[in-house]
């Protein structure tokens, strides 16, 4: 008889495992960001994430037991989604947790109440995975669960055993296994065969510690990291064939193919392979900016924007042409916004996001997929590295895209190539924030053992007696450092700030009996103070006792800045837009920068009553209050949190009652009368939707000031001007100036015209039309065009192709081309001159008569034009 199972919804599912755990003294805990804390990854791509630092014994545990429902983002498989049945990009990983507390036995025993008593399952549908050499955890299965023998698969390291990393904490898995075809009987099991099973609960038994010399030793406190993937266990409880078309991702499938025109049950394996990548992706990029993430070309930002152009161009392919993603994302917020709710917190935020996003690339992708089409009309063996960076730089296509639409073409792209031209670009793709380096992360790993999260003072001290607990140069433990050697040393306790919420490291000094260090910033990782600096006299030693002192001038400037940051959050959400929420901010010793989100730019009216109600409240002498209170409190009290910050269950809460209440862990002003004063000095876009703000607070004016004083000074005194004449002259030269660049400008034209002339001579007869191909030195891209111009007239019918060098490593190219050559002889001047100006490291193209293109490689012009005249000999026969 078939068997089946007990239908359960998605949303059921997530709240009927946290309350299994819950019932069983586990603390329920809320998903962390998929911006995670750990610098080595930029997405959070685990369950288990969030607790690294936990794992490694480097923060303590906020419960002995945990369970959480953790969104999760992996890119890695991307071109499976949509063609298996259980790949995605978004997805979220039920877990429990054990900190020290229980183990094996209880772990295996729950994964199997769970999944038989609560969730329904039937004990001869569930095949068990152990680690080949875990016979402790086997005999539990056999003896304590009764699995029989032969139903407990062995499996070896690469797919049943944990590892952190090449060494610390690791440790046999245990898997659970749904059979779909037990019919098949017991006999050669695979658990392999994706048509019979799915692996959907994973135990892992951290109970190891691995050394360099990849030697195992039992850790004192063993950890329980569990896994149950919620899409699908929704596949097995809901009957449904693959996890897409569960009520967690099913709705927004459908909705696409409303907004289609099509039904997903009628449609064929392609087009449901579309509407499956629109299903995941659009859930992913929904989560992503909610999360903070906005598109860019770098880190996060460009698999968000990778991301979302998939779900654009596999519209496109269901015949969508125009914007329709934020329908989308609607259905995808209603889904999620129970367990998720800043999903419909940031809706707004999400929706203008993607709108933007989208059509940005609408407007390029028509051109770029007919430049597409038109390099693989010939069927070429590969997309050249020139074209698929063309299409990058100039349509905003990434590779993956270009390579994924010539895939379906069975053709490759030289990728080698490609990125030899993209050389120039390189730290446009670099990451864009600062981080520990690693190996400075490999040894506090080492040391984690021992040190103990930094206990920080800075609030209330500015100089405090602390012991040295580690040393590192060059990110490697040692005993001792001499004079002058950049160290990295960790301390017990201290009154250094170490860079967070957007706010700098302290600067300042240490100092003992034996040694002076110049501290020059501070970074924390897992709780641990790293404080980066050089010995400036004597020798330091691990366990040495210093006298830590901030530099207080530095500190001063920072806390005035930081205070200022709040008010000017603050002022933008009273005046401008109650909507602007914080997307980045820096508080330095010498000016401030805040970047939010608003989809246009401020008026110079806006910028003034913003910066004059920031010094209303700073002359109104708001005191602070600092409290601390539990994270739904201060929510319930409208305190804003600060960007891509992480909270626990207690926060810190900065108040100026009346003008502005935020979490933060920041340093402040007691009074807004300490900032002083304060001044805006430029509102600018750092890409769609978010706009940034610079400005200067406290003593940092002055300096601003005297900077700006002595400009006005010396541009007074070479003007021979009082200061409010300066830019009375400055705009008559500039006027001067354009008459006079307008009359060069003519004499070049009139200047190329006449060597134009000159050249008619060299024209040639191919057949019953002229060509003429030449260099003219010098010539401007516009006079060239103009001399093109003029010759292909006087020639009559025919081509003329012009070549420059008018600037040190530039080149231009024009093609004109008469009605004979484009109609009858069927040459183009865009794509024609396009191909030229590849010989010259460039691309262009234009009109079928006219077009202009561009180079960087002046020595490749002769060759170019050799070419180009090669070419028309043999395209006007």
């Amino acid at each position: 008889m078939a068997y089946t199972p007990k239908y359960l919804s998605g949303r059921d599912i997530r709240q009927q495992f946290l309350d299994f755990y819950a019932q069983r003294q586990h603390q329920i805990l809320p998903s962390a960001s998929l911006v995670p804390e750990d610098p080595t990854v930029l997405l959070t791509i685990a369950g288990m994430l969030p607790f690294k630092p936990i794992f490694l014994g480097q923060r303590p545990a906020p419960a002995p037991r945990a369970t959480t429902s953790q969104k999760c983002i992996r890119t890695n498989d991307i071109e499976n989604v949509g063609r298996t049945a259980r790949h995605h990009t978004f997805f979220e990983m039920l877990g429990n947790f054990s900190f020290g507390d229980y183990f094996k036995e209880q772990a295996i025993a729950w994964a199997w109440e769970l999944s038989t008593e609560g969730f329904g399952l039937p004990p001869e549908r569930l095949v068990p995975s152990v680690y080949e050499e875990d016979d402790e955890a086997f005999a539990i299965w056999r003896d304590q669960i009764g699995i029989p023998t032969h139903r407990i698969q062995r499996m070896g390291a690469e797919d049943n055993f944990w590892k952190s990393g090449p060494t610390g904490p690791c440790g046999p898995c245990s898997e659970i296994y749904y059979d779909f075809h037990p019919e098949r009987g017991d006999a050669n099991i695979d658990l392999e065969d994706d048509s019979r099973f799915i692996e959907f609960y994973n135990l892992v038994f951290m109970q190891y510690n691995r050394d360099s010399e990849g030697n195992l030793t039992p850790l004192a406190k063993q950890n329980i990291d569990t896994g149950l993937g919620l899409e699908r266990m929704a596949q097995i409880l809901q009957s449904v064939p693959n996890n897409y078309e569960t009520d967690l991702i099913r709705p927004i499938i459908d909705k696409a193919a409303e907004i289609a025109g099509m039904e997903y049950d009628q449609a064929d394996e392609k087009t449901k392979v579309s509407l499956k990548v629109i299903g995941d992706h659009v859930r992913a990029v929904v989560h992503m900016i909610a999360d903070g993430i906005t598109a860019s070309n770098t880190d996060r930002g460009y698999v968000l924007r990778r991301l979302l152009r998939r779900v654009v161009r596999h519209g496109r392919l269901l015949g969508v042409e125009t914007a329709f993603v934020g329908q989308i994302a609607e259905t995808a917020i209603q889904l999620s916004e129970t367990a998720f709710p800043n999903v419909r917190e940031r809706d707004a935020i999400i929706k203008a996001e993607l709108a933007r996003e989208e059509e940005q690339f609408l407007k390029t992708l028509t051109r770029g997929e007919k430049l597409l089409a038109e390099v693989l009309a010939p069927k070429p063996a590969q997309i050249s590295g020139a074209d698929a960076f063309t299409l990058y730089d100039t349509y905003g296509f990434p590779l993956e895209l270009t390579q994924e639409i010539a895939e379906e073409q069975g053709i490759g792209v030289d990728v080698a190539e490609f990125e030899r031209e993209m050389e120039r670009q390189r730290d446009r793709a670099r990451q864009a924030h600062e981080t520990i380096d690693l190996t400075v992360q490999e040894s506090l790993d080492e040391l984690a053992a021992s040190i103990h999260p930094t206990e920080f003072l800075g609030y209330t001290a500015s100089q405090a007696t602390a012991k040295v607990e580690a040393v590192l140069i060059d990110g490697k433990s040692v005993e001792q450092a001499a004079a002058g050697t950049e160290i990295q040393l960790v301390l017990d306790q201290t009154p250094f700030y170490a860079e967070s919420g957007g706010q700098i490291g302290d600067r300042g000094y240490l100092s003992g009996e034996d040694a002076v260090i110049r501290i020059t910033d501070v970074q924390k990782e897992s709780g641990i103070f790293i404080h980066y600096g050089r010995v400036e006299r004597g020798t330091l030693r691990a366990g040495d006792r210093l006298t830590a002192q901030i530099d207080r001038a530095c500190r001063r400037r920072a806390q005035a800045n930081h205070s200022a940051t709040h008010l000017l959050q603050a002022a933008l959400r009273k005046l401008v837009d109650e909507g602007v929420s914080q997307a980045g901010s820096l508080v330095d010793f010498d000016r401030l920068r805040f970047d939010f989100n608003l989809p246009r730019s401020l008026t110079s009216a806006e910028l003034a009553q913003v910066e004059a109600q920031i010094n209303t409240w700073i002359a109104e002498a708001h005191a602070a209050t600092i409290e601390i209170m539990s994270l739904d409190a201060a929510k319930a009290r409208g305190a804003i949190a600060m960007f891509g910050e992480k909270y626990g269950a207690e926060v810190r809460t900065i108040d100026f009652p009346g003008v502005s209440l935020e979490l933060c862990g920041g340093t402040h002003v007691s009074n807004t009368a300490e900032i002083g004063a304060f001044k805006i000095i430029s509102e600018t876009g750092i890409s769609a939707g978010i706009r940034r703000i610079e400005a200067v607070a406290g003593p940092a004016i002055l300096d601003y000031l005297n900077v700006r004083d002595q400009v006005v000074r010396e541009l007074s005194d070479r003007f021979k001007s009082q200061p409010e004449e300066v830019v009375e002259r400055v705009n008559k030269l500039q006027a001067d100036l354009k008459a006079t660049q307008k009359e060069l400008e003519a004499a070049k034209r009139e200047l190329a015209l006449a060597q134009s002339d000159r050249l008619l001579s060299q024209a040639e007869a191919v057949g019953d039309l002229k060509l003429l191909v030449a260099e003219m030195s010098g010539a401007d891209p516009e006079s060239l065009k103009t001399a093109a111009e003029r010759l292909q007239q006087k020639l009559g019918e025919g081509a003329v192709v012009l070549g420059s060098v008018p600037d040190t490593g530039k080149v231009s190219l024009v093609a004109a081309f008469s009605p004979a050559v484009v109609k009858e002889k069927k040459l183009q001047a865009g794509k024609f001159i396009g191909s030229i100006a590849k010989l010259c490291g460039g691309g262009g193209g234009g009109r079928p008569n006219l077009a202009q293109a561009g180079g960087r490689d002046p020595e490749k012009l002769p060759v170019a034009l050799s070419a180009a005249k090669e070419q028309l000999v043999a395209g006007l026969q």
